[in-house]
């Protein structure tokens, strides 16, 4: 026991104190997840849209995603990541109230988008932030910090989130609302006199100078591995769409036992990421990290089609979670890694939109498939398409990270070549 402690402790250990509280806030903030795991469900059963209505208004909230990342990384560059998170806690949270009147199709669609288009504009602002406040060398580690303070308050969101829909949906949108609000006052009291970096009209030192500015969409070996992302975040985000109305349609379960399997995903990545990326993290190459990673999620859902057994649901979703872990932190830091300080938003924009991107297909290609076919069909596809995300994206970051080891060596080569001069 003693031993895991210390291993605890030295996971958590050198991470500094704004990256600690960016994580709390986060945490605050995804607590009230209740409603996208449940807007599905809540779409079909409450309201009587058939499925495929409930997957086009939640892709609909996917496009709303796409245009919140984009802009919140265009703001975080001007106007600094403090405005565009305070913004977006504060005012997203509002806009959840407004759900409490809404049943129309059009309504509904247009006041989605508009809730996915703020509150998505945090994304690319906090992790500008976790950039900005972490030590150069715990980045990935403040990365998996603040993943596992959404996990944990993800494995809070749904489980309360599944016991208030069993007396009225609508206190999903207040409790959601309240978090968001909550966080963003929380946010403004500490960090109101830490506003991190302001945008910088002028180099401040030479070094700076010298940096390139690059635009993301002008990389291109970066643009294939946003695409590959995009592909990885399709499957995964089946999670807060088809396996909600998959666990209600196939096996009839009531909201509760879903809120705790969507539950479980938050409490296993808050349980384990930390201590697998403190141990694994810089001791086994991204290039084989994540492709493997993105093929325990393809077995997740051929464990689905094994049989009909309220085991198999567990057993995937604990694959599901361990795939998020050995994917996403790693993801993070190459992002990172390839920008400056001058660019960081713009490339983490555009890296928070290929998940955005994936909230506009995975729901409608999920659901399509589903209402067309079955639900068995899905998973097989879904599965043979992690194989091919899998091998696309072990052959990227190996580029990605050959030409960031190369790019180091020829600074340690200037440097070195001006110190003697």
């Amino acid at each position: 026991m003693k031993r895991i402690l210390l291993l605890y402790r030295n996971a958590f250990g050198g991470l500094s104190r704004p990256a600690w509280m960016l994580s709390l806030i986060m945490f605050i903030n995804r607590s009230g997840a209740m409603v996208i795991p449940f807007l599905g469900v809540y779409l079909t059963e409450s309201l009587g849209y058939t499925l495929r209505e409930a997957g086009l208004i939640l892709s609909i909230y996917g496009l709303g995603a796409v245009c919140g990342s984009f802009l919140g990384g265009w703001l975080t560059d001007r106007v600094g990541h403090f405005r565009v998170q305070l913004f977006s806690l504060t005012v997203g949270g509002s806009l959840y109230f407004m759900f409490l009147f809404l049943e129309r199709f059009q309504f509904i669609a247009a006041g989605v988008f508009i809730l996915s288009l703020v509150n998505d504009m945090l994304r690319p602002a906090n992790s500008a932030s976790i950039a900005h406040y972490a030590r150069p060398e715990n980045v990935t580690r403040a990365f998996s910090l603040n993943r596992m303070a959404l996990n944990l308050g993800f494995s809070i969101g749904p489980a309360i989130g599944g016991l208030v829909a069993a007396i009225s949906y609508k206190f999903l949108f207040i409790g959601d609302g309240v978090a968001s609000m909550l966080a963003g006052l929380f946010f403004f009291i500490y960090f109101r006199k830490r506003q991190g970096h302001k945008p910088q009209k002028e180099a401040a030192t030479a070094a700076a100078s010298m940096e390139k500015v690059r635009s993301p969409y002008a990389d291109g070996m970066y643009l294939v591995f946003i695409l590959l992302n995009c592909g990885f975040a399709i499957l995964f985000f089946q999670l807060l769409s088809t396996l909600p109305l998959y666990y209600r349609q196939v096996y009839v379960l009531p909201e509760g036992r879903i809120g705790t399997l969507l539950a479980l995903n938050g409490f296993i990545v808050f349980l384990f990421e930390m201590i697998l990326v403190y141990l694994i993290g810089d001791k086994i190459k991204k290039s084989w990290l994540i492709p493997v990673g993105v093929l325990v999620l393809g077995s997740s859902f051929v464990v689905l089609n094994l049989g009909q057994h309220i085991a198999l649901l567990y057993i995937a979703m604990v694959l599901l979670s361990f795939s998020e872990i050995l994917v996403m932190p790693f993801m993070a830091t190459i992002s990172v890694e390839r920008s400056n300080h001058r660019n960081r938003g713009s490339y983490l924009g555009l890296y928070t939109i290929s998940y955005a991107a994936a909230h506009v297909v995975a729901p409608f290609l999920g659901t399509t498939i589903a209402s067309r076919y079955s639900f068995g069909t899905l998973w097989w596809v879904l599965s043979v398409l992690a194989i091919v995300v899998s091998i696309g994206l072990y052959f990227v970051v190996q580029h990605i990270e050959r030409a960031r080891l190369n790019g180091k060596a020829t600074v340690a080569s200037s440097e070195a070549g001006v110190a003697v001069g």
